[in-house]
């Protein structure tokens, strides 16, 4: 299956998404397997686990990620307890160290027994390199589509093949606010209509004597994932899906997302926020008014004793509410992994209702099963479930969705170049350049 017609599927159903999750109903039957990979029945689990090293290789290394992780490990020891949990995890947010370390780990046929990836286009790579077994047999003892969106389940199938787990699903186009910054600089709680009036507003708090009104990491993932907001703010939903398939990248709307993301730049900081930990505590700590991150940032929060509605506030990327601009995380079974089926007792943990609540919960992420109740959930999951629920469905590039690894390295590097020089012609034609190879 050629990219295009996969990612164009991809971004098709999940268009359809909305509706399918939160509590609604589901369809009930999973995509068949056409390799002969066996039933559920017919690869019942081991009791207390296969036994052995189960090395699992992620980017949750630092913050709400490690302590999900933490916390799905916790789980893992006590369900499995024949078997033993190998954190390999390499610091780096959105994967940006970890990809390089996993693609030569891969090459080297030295696979970890499960890594890691993103539900989408990022995961077509692997599976196109034949470097991932299917998984249909725990999906479908997880209860499959009963359990698990078809929609979503779409984006991690190739010709009937299902590849990998999804441990839960995140919202990238979050701001997230410190309301005493806000009120120092005579600027309200609520949200800005569109870009130009949070524009507005950071002048004011500029005005005020607010150093840095918009918080953004270093790491060149934390641009690309500003950047795409910016880009859903100034395209709309249906436009900006349009780009991972057909649509121009040098249209006037790309332009003025462009010079609105330029404009943007000149309200953040220069330095002092390698990665997104550092940006969030930027506005945690009061030195910041905004910063755009995903909802892993609302375990950040939590963790440094701040109160939602009080402390920190949050909503859409001005100009993209209405639409849930969406990633998910997901575990694979690499091929040539040493002790597969310790992998596939992974697999079960991070599928099952159990895992994906104790994880999700302390992520800041929402569950990928639909059979997982929202009663127990903090405010902001809540409101992630419901906007996943009734909105419009866009794919993030900074995190794996939209585009392929190499597409979404290259924007990154000219994204980097841009940042530095504020070419914008030089930068929409790269952006074009890059689509033209890719799509």
């Amino acid at each position: 299956m050629r990219f295009k017609t996969a990612i164009a599927a991809g971004l098709a159903s999940m268009l359809a998404l909305a509706g399918c999750t939160g509590g609604g109903a589901a369809p009930t039957a999973a995509p068949a397997p056409t390799t002969g990979a066996p039933a559920a029945s017919e690869a019942p689990a081991t009791e207390g686990g296969a036994g052995g090293d189960v090395g699992v290789f992620t980017w949750w290394a630092e913050g709400s990620e490690k302590a999900g992780l933490a916390e799905l490990e916790k789980q893992f020891k006590e369900k499995y307890p024949n078997d033993t949990f190998v954190n390999l995890a390499v610091a780096g947010g959105a994967g940006s160290n970890a990809k390089a370390k996993l693609a030569a780990d891969l090459e080297n046929n030295n696979p970890p027994d499960s890594f890691q990836g993103h539900a989408g286009a990022e995961l077509f790579d692997y599976i196109s390199a034949n470097q991932l077994e299917p998984v249909n047999d725990v999906i479908e003892g997880l209860g499959a589509a009963s359990v698990f969106p078809q929609n979503l389940l779409d984006l991690i199938t190739v010709d009937g093949n299902i590849y990998s787990v999804p441990s839960n699903v995140h919202r990238s186009n979050v701001v997230w606010a410190n309301p005493a910054v806000l009120e120092q600089g005579g600027v309200g709680n609520e949200a800005p209509a569109d870009i130009d009036a949070w524009l507005a507003d950071m002048q004011k708090l500029k005005d005020a004597g607010v150093e840095t009104p918009l918080a953004v990491g270093t790491a060149p993932w934390t641009q690309l994932h500003l950047f795409e907001s910016v880009l859903l703010a100034e395209l709309g939903t249906d436009d900006y899906n349009g780009l991972f398939t057909d649509g121009d990248w040098n249209s006037p709307k790309v332009a003025s997302a462009v010079d609105k993301y330029a404009k943007l730049l000149d309200f953040a900081n220069t330095g002092g926020a390698d990665d997104w930990p550092q940006a969030t505590d930027m506005v945690i700590d009061g030195k910041a008014a905004y910063n755009v991150m995903g909802d892993w940032a609302v375990a950040q929060f939590t963790e440094k004793g701040k109160t939602d509605g009080t402390d920190y506030i949050y909503y859409p990327t001005p100009g993209t509410d209405g639409t849930f601009l969406f990633l998910a995380d997901s575990f694979t079974l690499p091929v040539g992994a040493k002790n597969p089926e310790g992998a596939k007792d992974w697999l079960n943990l991070v599928g099952s209702a159990e895992g994906q609540k104790a994880f999700n919960i302390t992520k800041g992420s929402i569950p990928a099963r639909t059979d997982v109740p929202a009663d127990d959930f903090p405010a902001y999951q809540k409101t992630a479930m419901e906007s996943f629920s009734n909105d419009k469905i866009a794919s993030s590039i900074a995190h794996g969705a939209a585009t392929q690894m190499a597409w979404s390295a290259d924007m990154t590097t000219a994204l980097s170049k841009f940042v530095s020089d504020r070419d914008q012609a030089s930068f929409v034609s790269a952006l074009a350049a890059a689509a033209g190879t890719y799509r």
